[in-house]
């Protein structure tokens, strides 16, 4: 999923939570969010990992 379909997908959850009155539906929205955000939370550790191991490799080279 890139950024532009997870946004999508939020605004959309979003609408439908506002929407519906049913608890047992927004609990199931909720799970949705809930695994989106985990989601893009792990994106961004795997971000931040590939950063800290480039920045490392340039040192490197730079040192030689």
């Amino acid at each position: 999923m890139n950024l532009i379909n997870i946004q999508i997908k939020l605004k959309k959850l979003k609408k439908k939570l506002l929407k519906t009155n049913s608890s047992e539906e927004q609990a199931k929205i909720i799970k949705q969010l809930d695994s989106i955000a985990n989601k893009m939370e792990n994106n961004q550790k795997q971000s931040v990992k590939v950063t800290k191991s480039r920045i490392k490799e340039r040192k490197q080279k730079s040192k030689k």
